[in-house]
């Protein structure tokens, strides 16, 4: 029973344990960050997505990268396009209300929104990261 119980709470005690050791180190924890990738059909529409998202305070930072080609199959059909691209800094947990929000605005059927854990970086930026988003 007791070696069941320390196996359920394993992930959590390693949680925790991380926490206390970045509270008293001031090291960062792997994945506390995340960068989203969204992306738009032109300028207008990214810069007009970037801006709500900083309006509801769901990132501290947004690249508008320029236009790229794409390529992609749409129901059943090779596509190609141009796209430009946000890069989107942000809380890890902020990701699902992030992807919520963008959906709910974006003019895309099915908009690309994808996120990827930050591991390491600059610990001065990822403060700053953590100071401009507000905890959940």
């Amino acid at each position: 029973e007791v070696l069941t119980l320390l196996v359920l709470m394993y992930p959590l005690l390693q949680g925790l344990a991380l926490h206390l050791h970045s509270a008293l180190t001031g090291s960062y924890i792997p994945g506390t960050h995340s960068i989203a990738f969204v992306n738009c059909l032109n300028e207008q529409i990214a810069r007009d997505i970037a801006r709500a998202i900083m309006d509801k305070k769901l990132a501290a930072y947004v690249n508008i990268l320029p236009k790229s080609s794409a390529l992609y199959f749409w129901k059943g059909e090779l596509e190609e396009s141009t796209e430009i691209l946000l890069l989107v800094k942000t809380r890890t947990s902020k990701i699902g209300e992030l992807s919520n929000y963008v959906r709910s605005i974006h003019p895309f059927e099915i908009p690309e929104i994808i996120s990827l854990p930050i591991d390491q970086g600059n610990p001065l930026y990822l403060k700053w990261i953590e100071e401009n988003v507000p905890r959940d």
